[in-house]
């Protein structure tokens, strides 16, 4: 680890802490040769969990845009920020834990719909009329049929 201040690569950690998360440590280094302090971060490097589209396109996962569809689905519904935090900090455990670098954005929708059928059925419908690409009211009729005979 060069030295931020002088450049030299001799110095020695004096303190090691492991994050609130325990994903990240910090570390307080001296210079041999300067005698300054500075402090380092060491992480995993997560490799990135690649999302395969409807079309073949393929992009890395966002849990940005599950947060934001979410939200939508979810909108003056009484479901908490922090049941949909919690949900989707899962999900990308989840998916990381697969394995696999590539997965379909089907499967992750289903597992959206999932969790959202469990939560609250409106923002379950919500969410699939924009997922399933829902084109009339006959879907969105077809769709409230099926929920209705689940219960």
């Amino acid at each position: 680890m060069k030295c931020p201040f002088c450049g030299e690569t001799n110095n020695k950690v004096i303190d090691s802490r492991l994050s609130k998360d325990g994903n990240v440590i910090r570390r307080r280094r001296e210079c041999i040769d300067c005698s300054r302090r500075f402090t380092t971060y060491e992480h995993i490097e997560e490799i990135p969990v690649m999302i395969i589209k409807k079309d073949g396109r393929r992009e890395v996962f966002n849990k940005e845009k599950v947060r934001t569809g979410m939200q939508r689905a979810c909108e003056k519904r009484e479901i908490s920020m922090n049941v949909i935090e919690q949900f989707i900090e899962n999900l990308e455990r989840d998916l990381r834990e697969t394995g696999e670098k590539e997965i379909p954005s089907s499967r992750i929708g289903q597992m959206i719909m999932g969790k959202l059928h469990e939560l609250d059925d409106v923002a379950y419908v919500r969410f699939a009329s924009v997922y399933r690409e829902f084109k009339d009211v006959n879907d969105f009729v077809s769709e409230l049929k099926s929920l209705l005979s689940k219960q």
